[in-house]
């Protein structure tokens, strides 16, 4: 459970940073954002899975490219369930879920599986 809400706390700030990047994605209230950001881990872990796998035959002859649309399609789920969450095109959709996707890459480097932070030390 810990490692959920920190990687939606993650997601939050992908989606916060997104905002800055793209006029077209607003948030009423950063209320909103962390119902969005967790909303999006619970779409992300429910629906994509189904999703990619319908989807794999497209995703396979664009060489994966056709992810970006699925991620883009999951925000944008997000957006019609969440009231106070808008995005404005596809393209502000793609371009933010590239942006929360290379946020939650980064940051899963620190963080491990339990939610906690994880240091590493390499010793000569």
């Amino acid at each position: 459970m810990m490692g959920f809400l920190v990687r939606a706390a993650i997601v939050a700030v992908g989606l916060w940073l997104a905002t800055k990047l793209f006029s077209g994605l607003q948030f009423d209230s950063p209320g909103v954002l962390i119902a969005a950001a967790l909303l999006l881990g619970l779409v992300n872990a429910v629906i994509r899975p189904i999703a990619i796998v319908l989807t794999f035959p497209l995703t396979l002859v664009t060489l994966g490219l056709f992810l970006l649309v699925v991620n883009a399609a999951m925000m944008g789920l997000v957006a019609v369930l969440l009231s106070g969450f808008s995005i404005a095109g596809f393209w502000t959709a793609i371009g933010a879920s590239i942006v929360v996707s290379i946020t939650s890459w980064v940051a899963s480097g620190l963080i491990g599986n339990t939610g906690r932070f994880e240091v590493m030390m390499i010793r000569k």
